[in-house]
């Protein structure tokens, strides 16, 4: 519950409601530089702590602590970096053989893309050994008293699943776009030039909390 007369945080990776009476030196935990974005890899530059999922990205705690501030921060712009030379073709070949993605046939920013496996031509009546050993799903059990964190995009808080309702959660059920420092939601169709001015789009969707990412 909000406090009477409290304001909200305005450092990236907070947004904590505080007053000036509860605002000690340590209580707020934040990012001091902004995103990086790049080949789908969503990456602070301050902690260099990155992930694929966007939910996950926003979960990520804050690396610095201080006071909270109403003050928004001045963002250092990131200069592009430069393009990475072209390996030669026996240059690529070694690389491919050593590096572990590229092994896997993973798409390896360093190597460029990698060929594809073929896939093994079945025949008609042949079954694969390996799909009769999957065993069936295993059912989450979930306690009602729990404390979870939603993981749908722009809702962030916490719950029990027994408090939770088919209205107790505002989220985007759309990705996020981010193109030509364009940064908006795709499903309500609103887009921002500054981060910050990204993470306080509200919510357009109300329905349950989900504490599994998607």
């Amino acid at each position: 519950m909000e406090k009477v007369g409290a304001v909200r945080c305005q450092r990236i990776g907070c947004d904590a409601f505080f007053t000036e009476e509860d605002n000690a030196d340590g209580s707020c935990r934040y990012h001091d530089s902004g995103p990086i974005f790049h080949d789908g890899m969503k990456e602070w530059s301050c902690c260099k702590q990155r992930s694929h999922d966007f939910s996950l990205f926003l979960a990520i705690p804050g690396c610095k602590t201080g006071k909270h501030t109403t003050e928004k921060p001045v963002l250092n712009k990131q200069s592009p970096s430069p393009p990475k030379p072209i390996a030669p073709v026996s240059q690529t070949k070694k690389n491919n053989d050593t590096c572990s993605r590229c092994r896997q046939g993973f798409f390896c920013s360093d190597h460029g893309s990698q060929t594809k496996p073929s896939k093994p031509v079945m025949l008609p009546n042949s079954k694969d050994d390996s799909e009769k050993d999957i065993p069936a799903p295993v059912k989450k059990k979930i306690d009602l008293n729990e404390i979870q964190t939603c993981r749908n995009k722009g809702c962030g808080k916490t719950f029990k699943e027994k408090d939770n309702h088919e209205t107790a959660c505002e989220y985007h059920p759309g990705p996020p776009v981010f193109h030509d420092r364009i940064r908006g939601w795709k499903c309500c169709d609103i887009h921002v030039k500054e981060f910050d001015e990204f993470m306080n789009i509200p919510p357009c969707t109300k329905g349950w909390h989900n504490a599994d990412p998607a």
